[in-house]
């Protein structure tokens, strides 16, 4: 599962989940490359989702928005997040086989305040993703890729810095 979060300088967050190729085998949990944690966390980051995304499964990431929030997407996305903060909109999109979908926008409210820490949630469902910011619920997600065992890498991009990834 590839999630890419990004800031940009219009104050832009990017999150992205790209579909695995049918011939990348890899193995479980949301897991960084390198072997110092602070390295781990430290964005860009690319971790991997060992046995990919299924219904009742979750991706939790614990952050700081920047004080001056950035973005970039690969070619299927199974979930991208892109916070708008001069907007204060949360746009999200899906790309399949090299197109990007529609963009959603409506949300109940705006979660993310500038320097402060922030918790998302993304949780899979049959049909959906359904997404959490500090507790609350923030929106659906209609699922646009059909194997979600192949949404198998976390890209996270932008100005935040994590502090937990679960």
């Amino acid at each position: 599962m590839a999630e890419t979060h990004r800031v940009t300088a219009q104050g832009r967050k990017r999150w992205s989940f790209p579909q695995r190729s049918a011939t990348d085998g890899r193995e479980s949990s949301v897991r960084a490359p390198d072997q110092d944690v602070q390295r781990k966390l430290a964005v860009p980051f690319r971790g991997h989702i060992t046995g990919g995304m299924r219904p009742g499964r979750k991706v939790v990431l614990v952050g700081v928005v920047d004080p001056s929030p950035d973005r970039e997407p690969p070619p299927d996305v199974a979930l991208e997040l892109c916070v708008r903060f001069r907007d204060r909109q949360v746009l999200r999109r899906a790309c399949v086989s090299g197109f990007w979908g529609d963009v959603e926008k409506a949300i109940p409210f705006f979660p993310f305040i500038r320097d402060q820490p922030f918790k998302i949630e993304i949780h899979c469902e049959h049909g959906r993703f359904r997404v959490f910011v500090d507790g609350q619920q923030l929106f659906d997600f209609a699922h646009r890729l059909t194997s979600l065992s192949d949404i198998d890498t976390l890209w996270i991009k932008g100005s935040i810095s994590i502090t937990k990834l679960a």
